[in-house]
C-alpha cells in the first residue's frame, strides 16, 4: 500500500535536500507549500502569507489522498513545525486508514546557521527559484512557531550535520 511521508524540521534545516535525495531513492511525487507559493505569487506576499500556505497545505492534504488511493507514495514538504498539526496529519490519515510515516530533519546549530547563510546568499545573488530571504524578523517568528518533535512521534529520525 502507499503511504505518506511527512517531513518535519525547522527552516534551513535540509527538508528540501533530504526530500530531493528520498525522492531519487522512492517512487513518489513531492507536495511542497513553499514550491507552490513561490511558484503562484509574488515572493512578497506579506500577510497573506501564512493564509495562504495553510490553504495550500489543506488543498495538498486532500490531494494525496487522492493519489494515495491510486498508488502513489507521497511526499509532504512543509516543515510541521507544531505537535498539534503534527497530531492532526496523523489523525486526518488514520481516519483514512493511510499509513502516515514521520522523517525528521534535525540539524546541529552549525549546520543550520551555515544552511540560513548559504541560502540568503543565493537570495541575494538572485540564484534562489524559490527561496526567500531570511532576515532577524522572519528568523524569529519561525523559532517562536517552532516545537521539537518527541521520539514517539517521529519514525525516521535523520540528523543533518556538515562535516
Amino acid at each position: 500500500m502507499a503511504k505518506i511521508i511527512a517531513i518535519c524540521g525547522k527552516i534551513c534545516a535540509g527538508k528540501s535536500y533530504y526530500t530531493k535525495q528520498l525522492k531519487e531513492k522512492e517512487n513518489v511525487v513531492v507536495l511542497s507549500c513553499d514550491e507552490i507559493v513561490n511558484e503562484l505569487f509574488d515572493k512578497d506576499l506579506g500577510e497573506k502569507h501564512d493564509e495562504m500556505t495553510i490553504r495550500i497545505c489543506n488543498y495538498f492534504k486532500n490531494k494525496s489522498v487522492e493519489l494515495i488511493n491510486i498508488g502513489c507514495n507521497v511526499i509532504l514538504d512543509w516543515g510541521f513545525w507544531s505537535r498539534e498539526g503534527r497530531r492532526k496529519l496523523t489523525e486526518f490519515y488514520d481516519s483514512q486508514n493511510i499509513p502516515c510515516e514521520w522523517h525528521y530533519i534535525d540539524v546541529d546549530d552549525m549546520t543550520w546557521y551555515k544552511n540560513i547563510l548559504e541560502r540568503n546568499s543565493r537570495v541575494l545573488n538572485d540564484n534562489s527559484t524559490y527561496e526567500y530571504f531570511l532576515d532577524e524578523g522572519l528568523l524569529g517568528k519561525c523559532l517562536s512557531l517552532w516545537e521539537s518533535p518527541t521520539e514517539e512521534e517521529i519514525d525516521i529520525w535523520y540528523r543533518n550535520t556538515r562535516q
